[in-house]
């Protein structure tokens, strides 16, 4: 839950385990509704499908939102840094305007064979509200999203 007269924080998986559902559930439906009505009033002619400037400041809370208001568990860690549950991660990429999404838990716990199908789930979810994701496999293999609003851009040499 979040601290009295803080915002709402969307779940980036780097954080501890999600306490009462009930209570974010709620914290979670108005966040999301919220990031809609500023999509619709700020995008003009563009409307909700398309992030808006606000989501492009602070990408990966802003996925980590959509992800999290899609029904997609985030993973977890505790107060010494372990992960404690499986989901998705939500990070700042190596170039600047993208965010990387990771499929972690727990050591032993599954995560890396049931990446591919959960970041495609991620995408999916990312895709319908007006982000490009492109799948990619990294270190020791592990995949991961590469995230950035859709749309004209331009694409750095370095991709």
């Amino acid at each position: 839950m979040t601290a009295p007269g803080q915002g709402f924080e969307a779940a980036t998986g780097d954080g501890p385990a999600i306490g009462d559902p009930a209570a974010r559930a709620g914290e979670l439906r108005t966040a999301y509704e919220g990031l809609l009505q500023i999509r619709r009033l700020m995008n003009a002619g563009a409307g909700a499908g398309v992030p808006a400037a606000w989501e492009l400041r602070q990408m990966p809370r802003a996925v980590a939102l959509v992800l999290e208001a899609a029904g997609i568990a985030p993973s977890a860690v505790d107060a010494r840094g372990r992960r404690t549950h499986t989901g998705y991660r939500v990070a700042p990429a190596a170039d600047p305007g993208r965010v990387e999404v990771t499929w972690l838990g727990p050591p032993g716990g599954g995560a890396a064979e049931e990446e591919q199908e959960r970041l495609t789930a991620c995408a999916a979810a990312l895709e319908r509200m007006g982000w490009e994701c492109l799948l990619y496999r990294g270190p020791r293999r592990r995949r991961f999203l590469e995230v950035e609003p859709a749309g004209p851009k331009s694409v750095s040499p370095q991709r």
